[in-house]
């Protein structure tokens, strides 16, 4: 049980029957917030008909990530993210999730994801390879070309090439629409209705029910050859549960939306704002160069290496803090006899925690909005609370690619950076909030070839800019 204190208070007051979902769909994250700066770590407010506590002390979120099912069950998130995802292991519940986790966890699981860093590297040796010294980039659109071919290699095999690019463009359509469902007035209309975003969603998961479907009947065939690729989804298709049962096609089809969700955007977002953030801090990049150079010596990493880049996981990991992806963990909603802090919580209540909001708390972060991967060092570390940095959510239900993830993110910015700097003009960017965090606008850079020489720890970078 936490030691800090549960004393939930009042919020801001809300306009009736809307309750705080102006405040909140303006500026979600500035509206977080405010609640954790004006009224405390545990806040009720509104958001249409919902009762809603926020969360922002790390003992109360590692208690509540933790808790089992019995107490806290899963938000059934709108219709537009349930139509997106289906009922895969992110939205199941009770034996139906245990049955699921069970089925997926082995095909992320460190020697899987070992299998899988040469195919990260390779996939970034061919961006690094067709950049050019002095080009202008857009970095969200070459980190999402570069995480698309990781993951439609992992995920579906070598086979599809650029067939890919159909569930690419539908996807981001789909995750578009699920994101601004989220925070706005459509999250309480009824399934029938149809408004033009929902029309947007149904024709872009159409795409992905059709694209994935076939990419299921492919890996089948190539199965019955006796090919069984050792990609993601065949073994997707290969599990089975104790009673010998695999998974329909529906339940692949819906564990695939999510590794590609997982595995793309997130991944392709958290790389962006790495580049964001080494872009502005010229000292923090020149110590990564001098790593990059004494533990490659020229060399693409390994999935060995990944354990000696030391800096570079610091530099993922604070990045993580500063800008994760998933700017809002899926909610809880509390049953019958529940209770947080010892105090009982009324059943039907849904519980909020914000990585943005306790990532950016001086109380577990001094400085909280500066770009500090040294935070992350061995010793540092264990000055920062349990449960006060989750990207990844925690607890049973946490995001069973996180060391995906991680390993992919530190062996790319390694591959990339040991031969070229990503200058980004100076400039805070605006935050787009959807499913994802990402910039408002392209943020463009030029790219600047790096030469190694063993004698220099690192290239001079000029560039300089505000965390």
């Amino acid at each position: 049980m936490p030691t800090e204190p549960f004393r939930p208070v009042a919020g801001p007051r809300g306009l009736p029957l809307l309750g705080n979902l102006p405040s909140f769909g303006r500026d979600p994250l500035a509206f977080l917030e405010r609640l954790r700066d004006d009224f405390g770590d545990v806040v009720t407010w509104s958001l249409g008909p919902m009762r809603i506590v926020s969360l922002a002390h790390p003992e109360h979120i590692a208690e509540l990530l933790g808790s089992d099912e019995e107490r806290f069950e899963i938000f059934d998130a709108g219709w537009a993210f349930k139509r997106l995802v289906g009922n895969g292991v992110m939205r199941s519940q009770g034996a139906d999730w245990r049955r699921k986790r069970s089925l997926v966890t082995p095909t992320v699981r460190p020697s899987q994801v070992r299998r899988y860093a040469t195919t990260m590297v390779d996939c970034a040796t061919t961006l690094a390879d067709r950049w050019q010294e002095g080009s202008q980039i857009d970095v969200l659109r070459e980190m999402k070309q570069l995480s698309q071919r990781v993951v439609v290699r992992t995920l579906f095999g070598n086979d599809i090439g650029d067939q890919a690019q159909a569930l690419a463009d539908a996807m981001d359509v789909a995750e578009r629409e699920v994101g601004a469902e989220l925070r706005g007035i459509g999250l309480f209309l009824p399934p029938w209705v149809r408004t033009p975003a929902r029309r947007r969603l149904i024709k872009a998961v159409a795409t992905v029910d059709t694209e994935i479907d076939r990419f299921i009947h492919a890996r089948q065939v190539s199965a019955d050859g006796g090919d069984n690729g050792g990609d993601l989804l065949s073994r997707l298709l290969e599990a089975r549960d104790e009673a010998g049962r695999p998974l329909t096609a529906a339940e692949v089809r819906d564990e695939a939306v999510t590794l590609w969700t997982a595995g793309h955007a997130a991944t392709a977002t958290a790389l962006t704002w790495t580049w964001y953030l080494l872009s502005t801090s010229p000292d923090i990049r020149a110590q990564l160069a001098a790593e990059l150079n004494g533990v490659l010596d020229g060399r693409p990493p390994t999935y060995d290496d990944y354990e000696q880049l030391r800096w570079t996981q610091q530099i993922v990991r604070e990045a993580l803090r500063l800008y994760s992806p998933a700017w809002m963990i899926p909610p809880r909603v509390a049953r019958n006899g529940a209770t947080l802090g010892g105090i009982p919580i009324p059943a039907g209540t849904t519980l909020w925690c914000s990585p943005w909001v306790t990532h950016r708390d001086a109380r577990w972060f001094p400085d909280p909005t500066t770009f500090r991967p040294e935070r992350w060092d061995t010793h540092a570390q264990q000055s920062v609370p349990p449960q006060a940095w989750f990207p990844f959510g925690g607890g049973r239900r946490g995001c069973l690619g996180a060391r995906f993830a991680l390993v992919e993110a530190t062996l790319v910015v390694a591959t990339l950076a040991q031969r070229f700097h990503v200058d980004i003009a100076p400039h805070k960017p605006a935050l787009t909030v959807g499913l994802q965090l990402h910039p408002s606008t392209p943020l463009r850079a030029t790219l600047r070839a790096r030469s190694y020489r063993p004698d220099r720890p690192a290239d001079p970078a000029p560039a300089e800019g505000a965390n």
